[in-house]
């Protein structure tokens, strides 16, 4: 088995879950190549501490361009703030390494596009972080759209990605809730890459859209304890948008929400034709809803079980959790990067990643114009 050795930059609370997957990478059956985690750079030595318990890694340092000087890193993944993402990115690009970048890919569409042109110059095998998809109901719907014909005409398709933690107004503010750290999207940034991941990859694309962004609480105590802090990113947003679905257009109404009532970390999708649909929620993790038209309408209910992308030694009749559809998600981070992907679902692309930051722009315009706004995508 072919090892890469990864430097984590950012070891916060997704550093730590990437460690996670990479210590059982065993339970992967038939996995040609293995993750090893040698290197983690926080500028918190409390958040370094952490990874003293994992035997392999061997630098820990707060300045993350001694890791990138590292030889023997091969991909770093970063998960930092937002508007770090541009130039530490670009400076993991230049130095050589390969890359998986947490979204949003850089804090506006600006950024975006600048460390796509970097890519695009570089040998970097570059791609963006999205694990939902991986989960065994979202892959369903992924394989069953490949082709929509049997589901007759698309009349619409809805996405979304729900949290309900800030309607607790005494939650402390962090810096998710700072325009000036999470740039002028806000929750587009924080949650849409999720959201938009299985539509992009499927070729549907917004054309056209019409966003309604709502912000929450203005002020929320200080996450250091603090006086008050100003909040004034945007807390929910609902896209409506027109994409091409097969041969005709579909209405597809996209979501990120950080108050829903009633939601914890529910990612959805829901296709509808006029012969058959599907729809898949993590509130109900095994199992997939198929819509037949027959002589009767119906919604046949599925219980998928653990059935994953990769296979795992996990046996059938369990669930499958966040744990393990990010390790779902690095196996096609590493297989991709080897060649080796073949026809499986991939990660997002530096490409994906800079139309979802074109949408996100024309969903703020068309907030501050209240009018559509049409997309195109360069």
């Amino acid at each position: 088995m072919d090892t890469v050795n990864v430097g984590i930059i950012g070891g916060g609370l997704m550093g730590r879950e990437m460690a996670s997957a990479f210590a059982r990478w065993c339970a992967l059956q038939d996995m040609p190549v293995q993750p090893v985690l040698v290197a983690v750079a926080d500028t918190n030595e409390d958040v370094l501490e952490w990874f003293q318990k994992i035997p392999s890694v061997t630098q820990q340092v707060t300045d993350y361009h001694l890791l990138l000087r590292n030889p023997d890193i091969d991909v770093c993944y970063v998960a930092v703030p937002h508007t770090f993402h541009e130039q530490i990115y670009l400076d993991v690009i230049n130095a050589g390494k390969d890359l998986l970048a947490e979204k949003p890919f850089g804090v506006n569409q600006g950024a975006a596009q600048r460390i796509v042109e970097a890519t695009n110059k570089s040998d970097s095998f570059v791609r963006c972080s999205s694990e939902f998809p991986f989960m065994p109901g979202a892959h369903a719907v992924y394989q069953a759209c490949r082709d929509v014909a049997p589901l007759g005409r698309v009349l619409e398709v809805n996405a979304g990605f729900h949290h309900a933690s800030d309607l607790d107004p005494s939650k402390p503010a962090n810096w998710k809730r700072l325009s000036s750290m999470c740039g002028d999207i806000g929750v587009l940034g924080d949650l849409g890459m999720h959201v938009v991941h299985l539509p992009l990859r499927l070729g549907w694309r917004p054309q056209t859209v019409y966003a309604q962004l709502q912000k929450g609480y203005p002020r929320r105590p200080g996450s250091g304890g603090e006086a008050e802090v100003i909040c004034d990113t945007w807390d929910n947003a609902a896209l409506h948008t027109w994409a091409m679905v097969g041969d005709h257009p579909a209405a597809m109404r996209l979501e990120m929400k950080r108050l829903a009532p009633g939601a914890t970390n529910t990612w959805y999708i829901e296709v509808l034709g006029t012969d058959g649909g599907f729809r898949y929620s993590t509130r109900e993790p095994k199992t997939l809803w198929t819509f037949e038209r027959g002589d009767h309408q119906e919604w046949k209910r599925t219980e998928l079980g653990f059935s994953t992308p990769f296979k795992a030694v996990t046996g059938g009749i369990f669930e499958v959790g966040f744990p393990d559809i990010i390790q779902q998600m690095w196996a096609a981070y590493l297989l991709e990067r080897g060649g080796l992907l073949g026809d499986h679902f991939g990660c997002v692309t530096p490409e994906e990643a800079l139309m979802s930051h074109q949408l996100f722009s024309a969903a703020l315009e068309s907030e501050q114009t209240s009018r559509v706004i049409q997309l195109s995508y360069a």
